[in-house]
């Protein structure tokens, strides 16, 4: 079969080589020069464990499998990652429910090893910390993203995959069984394939609306959100990740590492 993958990003990598090990064809289409210039490397690098999602979604279910594959997959490809653990911390007593209500979801979501440690024990782990109580997430992590999608790339062509870089794709429309792929960038054309998957990142609502035959009313809304970052260049004060108490419509303001 002859596949169509759309986005070099960390997650068209990884359904472009699953597909170049399960022996089809495939081609990535790239709009930008290189992989990862998107979304996939503007993000904290971090392996979550799995903590926050409802029971029953997706996300609860696919977050701590595919975690467990990605520590297995850094191992065995030599990618740089760490699993340092995580603290997610109430500051003040009026956040404690809400820090049990992410522990018991953590429970339900087969995270292993989540437990709520007093201050004492937060303390030793954290010298530095200052909070009332904490739960302690032992399998959350951190990874080298560049060099996790240079290897992804790395098993995708060695199965003889290939990336076409400078190819935005610009439509989709259905066509004998299969796809038709209508190539941007200097030499436009229209190429055939039996299958595509769209992993455009923030192209990919743009993407599905040009999709003949996908009714608009399938593609989800698009919804941005800008995160700022803060470089501190001292000793570290941390050993872990260091989370609040989640709010609304995010995660709060939190420390991460580098490696």
């Amino acid at each position: 079969m002859q596949v169509l993958v759309v986005g070099a990003g960390v997650v068209g990598l990884a359904i472009a080589r699953a597909a170049a090990i399960a022996g089809h064809d495939v081609v990535v289409a790239e709009a930008a020069s290189g992989i990862g210039t998107g979304v996939s490397s503007r993000n904290s690098e971090v392996i979550h464990a799995g903590l926050y999602y409802p029971t029953g979604s997706r996300r609860a279910y696919y977050c701590p499998r595919g975690r467990r594959m990605l520590y297995e997959f850094c191992a065995s490809h030599g990618v740089p990652h760490r699993k340092c653990g995580k603290l997610v911390v109430a500051t003040n007593a009026s956040e404690i429910e809400r820090l049990e209500a992410v522990y018991k979801q953590a429970q339900l979501n087969g995270v292993e090893g989540v437990e709520i440690v007093d201050v004492a024990t937060a303390k030793r782990l954290e010298p530095a910390l200052a909070c009332v109580a904490a739960m302690h997430s032992p399998e959350t992590g951190i990874i080298d993203s560049h060099r996790f999608m240079l290897a992804l790339r790395g098993d995708l062509e060695d199965r003889g995959g290939m990336i076409a870089f400078n190819s935005p794709i610009e439509r989709l429309r259905p066509a004998r069984g299969g796809w038709e792929a209508a190539v941007g960038g200097s030499e436009p054309q229209w190429l055939s394939f039996d299958a595509a998957v769209n992993c455009a990142g923030l192209g990919a609502q743009r993407l599905a609306r040009a999709t003949e035959s996908y009714s608009s009313d399938r593609v989800p809304r698009l919804v941005l959100a800008k995160g700022n970052y803060f470089g501190f260049s001292g000793q570290p004060v941390f050993s872990r990740l260091i989370y609040p108490v989640p709010v609304p419509g995010g995660l709060g303001v939190h420390v991460t590492l580098d490696l």
